[in-house]
């Protein structure tokens, strides 16, 4: 993948890093969502449906169109269609996959980032369940939906929300720093008759005002494949599903013939992308 000179600047130089310390600021992430979330920013919309390709085709356009660039970017689709065989496991957005296996709790070269299920959770106990099973990084762009679902019926029965710094999610960044331990971000707990403990969580991005999860309940509660979880406001972002070894799923070929020169598969929302192992 060919990065912006502007990324190799804040990431690969001195000057850079420290422009990048003042940009991945709490303070900055908000105040530029805070501008996203104004009419004025609206004007910026056209500009950047042409820039990265982006169709209203099939989308809920209010009547007097977008109020504000983040109000664009977080648009819902009229129908998100979801595989409903219970033994598939379908893709929970639109996204560029990649898969590592969890070898004594870290996770082997994703985007050439090592990162520990311990750092990722910041719970020893849940770390310790997930030691030897599988981590499947969604990493979304700015130009992909940015909604994103349950992708089977399951029961949540933990959830917990980190702070911590917006990083940009590219491999460019995972490359010099340990993203994914780094970054703001939300997790659930799920429990699927199917798939066994399992956890996903959404990872916020450089830019992203916030990471908005429609139910926040502390009382376990049940949810449907398919289900609406959540959407982020402007930024590349991630999503990661920790799956444990003895739930091991087999991705289908279809899939797997899809990844491209940077060892990503494009995935959509819904999408049978893998099913339970038969072991």
């Amino acid at each position: 993948m060919k990065e912006s000179l502007s990324l190799r600047f804040l990431y690969h130089t001195i000057p850079g890093r420290c422009v990048l310390r003042v940009l991945i600021a709490p303070g900055i992430s908000k105040l530029m969502g805070a501008f996203l979330n104004t009419k004025v920013s609206a004007v910026f919309v056209p500009g950047f449906m042409k820039k990265n390709h982006i169709s209203l085709d099939g989308i809920e356009v209010p009547e007097k169109g977008f109020g504000s660039f983040n109000q664009f970017f977080y648009r819902k689709r009229k129908e998100v269609i979801f595989d409903t065989e219970e033994t598939h496991f379908c893709s929970p957005c639109d996204a560029l996959l990649s898969m590592g296996k969890l070898e004594e709790g870290k996770v082997l070269n994703i985007k050439h980032t090592f990162f520990s299920a311990q750092e990722l959770l910041k719970d020893e106990k849940l770390a310790e369940e997930f030691r030897d099973g599988w981590a499947l990084v969604f990493r979304l762009t700015p130009s992909h939906y940015h909604r994103y679902s349950y992708p089977m019926d399951a029961t949540v029965v933990k959830r917990r929300i980190l702070d911590g710094v917006l990083q940009c999610v590219r491999p460019i960044a995972t490359e010099k720093f340990p993203v994914f331990a780094q970054t703001a971000r939300e997790y659930e707990v799920l429990e699927s008759p199917v798939f066994g403990k399992m956890v996903q969580m959404e990872v916020g991005a450089m830019f992203v005002g916030k990471i908005t999860n429609l139910n926040r309940s502390e009382e376990a509660h049940t949810v449907s494949r398919g289900e609406e979880k959540g959407y982020f406001e402007f930024g590349g972002s991630t999503i990661i599903v920790l799956l444990k070894d003895s739930q091991t799923i087999s991705v289908r070929e279809e899939v797997l013939a899809r990844v491209n020169e940077d060892g990503e598969i494009p995935v959509r929302v819904g999408e049978w992308i893998a099913e339970k192992a038969i072991v």
